[in-house]
């Protein structure tokens, strides 16, 4: 997330150190390998800030360059920084055994998602037998509104900052049926509130079915969710209701006692 304080207002801000990191930021699964002139359009810097800082991470470690195209793409320095995160984040390490079992007992992929700004961010994931590669990387963020984990945090919130956040959070068809409409959103967050659990369909991936109950810290509010993803062919949504339900809840219900503020 950025900065709060102006950069000219915050005495201890790093210019330089900030363009590097938009340099690292320009990578995703769409640019997994970047010249530098992508990397120009991609951050808008100056050809020769872009040089000098990509030459900078490469020699540094960040970034690996192929010496024929010369093109850059992250480097086992951002591995070694995940496993920090990992060990460093408890929610990871108390919901871990919860997502295994739940994903063995649904033959189905599931999740622990973060809030990451206005978005939601896969922090964990266990995926079912025929899971998709995409299923079982960490790190894919998502816009919050499109999603149900994203819907059940947002449900715990007081109701006046929620309806800020769905009137200017982003959003992105992601398929044909992914809701725009924001008013629906709005509602589907209002009755997530009701239920403790919210549930979307055909919004991120087609055919699919995600269902997510909020982990609540001390004052009741979430910046966490236990999620579950199914096929809607396998799965109804009496039978999602009835038999995934009322155990990703349970897991999330478990989890919130331990969680600090």
């Amino acid at each position: 997330m950025k900065s709060q304080v102006p950069e000219k207002q915050n005495t201890l801000f790093v210019g330089s150190l900030a363009k590097g990191l938009k340099i690292l930021r320009a990578f995703d699964e769409s640019a997994t390998e970047l010249s530098l002139s992508d990397l120009v359009k991609l951050t808008g810097l100056e050809k020769s800030a872009v040089q000098r800082l990509a030459n900078t991470l490469h020699l540094e470690g960040m970034l690996d360059k192929d010496p024929a195209t010369k093109r850059y793409r992250p480097s086992h320095a951002w591995l070694e920084m995940a496993y920090a995160y990992f060990w460093s984040n408890p929610l990871v390490r108390l919901a871990m055994p919860k997502l295994i079992e739940l994903s063995h007992q649904f033959n189905a992929t599931v999740n622990l998602a973060e809030l990451s700004g206005d978005h939601i961010l896969y922090v964990s994931r266990v995926p079912g037998r025929k899971g998709q590669f995409a299923s079982m990387l960490v790190g894919r963020r998502l816009p919050a509104l499109s999603t149900a984990a994203g819907r059940a945090i947002l449900s715990t919130m007081p109701k006046d900052q929620r309806d800020i956040f769905v009137e200017t959070w982003p959003l992105k068809q992601m398929t044909p049926r992914t809701t725009m409409d924001r008013s629906l959103i709005s509602q589907s967050i209002d009755e997530a509130q009701i239920s403790g659990y919210s549930m979307t369909h055909d919004q991120s991936i087609l055919q699919q079915t995600g269902i997510a109950a909020p982990i609540r810290g001390p004052n009741g509010q979430a910046f966490a969710a236990i999620q579950c993803s199914v096929s809607t062919h396998l799965w109804k949504l009496e039978r999602v209701q009835q038999e995934i339900l009322p155990y990703i809840t349970e897991a999330a219900n478990g989890i919130a006692p331990h969680v600090r503020g």
